[in-house]
């Protein structure tokens, strides 16, 4: 596998990583023309429930993961994911979010069960 890395959207990140927006909704302020990622995989986001449910508030953030987590397992087959997973085995890939507070974001969680999915299915 390559390198898998987070990044915010609109801060400055490798270019020679293959850019994947993993928000369910698309970014405020954003033209799709001019969108700075290479696909936008909005499947393998926590479902609207959980995003709803969770608000980005940091004392719910533990629980979040945990649901999260077991939301990705249960699509861990499903075409978004393979594609994410066909994409990184080629080339590096970076995981994008408009959220402001990266540590609290999706993107890290997905970074982890990615690389989990892949040290398990070696």
């Amino acid at each position: 596998m390559q390198e898998l890395m987070v990044g915010r959207v609109g801060v400055a990140v490798d270019t020679s990583a293959y850019r994947v927006l993993v928000d369910r909704l698309w970014p405020r302020g954003v033209s799709k023309t001019k969108a700075p990622w290479d696909i936008w995989l909005k499947e393998v986001a926590p479902s609207s429930d959980l995003r709803k449910w969770y608000g980005h508030e940091p004392e719910r953030y533990a629980e979040f993961q945990q649901r999260y987590f077991l939301e990705l397992e249960q699509r861990h087959q499903e075409p978004a994911m393979q594609q994410l997973l066909s994409i990184w085995r080629e080339r590096p890939v970076i995981l994008l979010t408009a959220t402001k507070n990266l540590e609290f974001s999706q993107a890290p969680i997905l970074h982890d069960f990615l690389l989990q999915a892949v040290d398990t299915h070696a």
